[in-house]
Formats: C-alpha cells, sequence, structure tokens
C-alpha cells in the first residue's frame, strides 16, 4: 500500500482572514491559497508546505453572524509540534484559555477553543 497521510481538514468558521492569523502566529505557518469560496464566502488554506487547515466562511447571515453550526459532528483538531511550551505560551499571549493538560506515553498535551469554539488538542511527543 502506498503512504497514505490527512492532506487537509476544512473547518467552517466566522472569520476566515482572523483564524488563518491566529494558525500562522502560533505554529509559524503560512497562507497557501484563498479566495472567494462557493456561496459568495471566503477560504483560506494555511498550513506547513505538505499539508493545512482550509478554513471556510459562508457569506454572513442578515444580521452579520457566521452560517454554520459549531462544535457539531467534530471533537477536536490535533496539532503536533515540538515545543509544547513555546505554543502555549503563544496561546495565552492571544487570550486563549490552555485547559485539560496531560502528561501520557508517549508524550504531553493541552487543548484550547478558538474564538468560534473551534477545539484544538496541542500534542508534542519531544521530551521537555
Amino acid at each position: 500500500m502506498t503512504q497514505v497521510r490527512i492532506e487537509h481538514v476544512n473547518v467552517s468558521v466566522s472569520d476566515p482572514a482572523r483564524t488563518a492569523a491566529m494558525l500562522m502566529d502560533l505554529f509559524g505557518w503560512h497562507i497557501r491559497w484563498q479566495r472567494k469560496a462557493a456561496g459568495g464566502g471566503d477560504t483560506i488554506h494555511v498550513g506547513s508546505d505538505t499539508d493545512y487547515l482550509a478554513v471556510y466562511a459562508l457569506r454572513p447571515d442578515a444580521n452579520g453572524r457566521a452560517q454554520f453550526a459549531k462544535g457539531a459532528p467534530l471533537n477536536h483538531v490535533g496539532i503536533e509540534v515540538g515545543d509544547l511550551d513555546a505554543v502555549e505560551r503563544r496561546v495565552i499571549a492571544r487570550g486563549l484559555v490552555a485547559f485539560a493538560h496531560g502528561d501520557y506515553e508517549p508524550g504531553r498535551r493541552f487543548y484550547f477553543f478558538d474564538e468560534d469554539g473551534i477545539e484544538y488538542e496541542i500534542v508534542s511527543y519531544t521530551k521537555p
């Protein structure tokens, strides 16, 4: 069998530019591609040269609110990093709350919610 990997995950957000900026700040990623999306909204692909998150928003409703159902069925997005403590400092500096810290074999982790209520699990397999 050939190598199989996740190339991207597409998540709905209320402000793709804000979410892309957060992801670039936290993980050192870059914008790979962006443009207007189907339905009149916007999409930004942000990540590394090999994989990314597509952050997508439909045109806001008449009241200016995002048009998506938060939280279901997505549980969380897992991101592996080399320096867990450095990423946690950047999460906190953005005003986000890191929680559910855990050491487990073979690594360490914590979670946070972004401004849209998307949960991220940040994990490192590098020994501190």
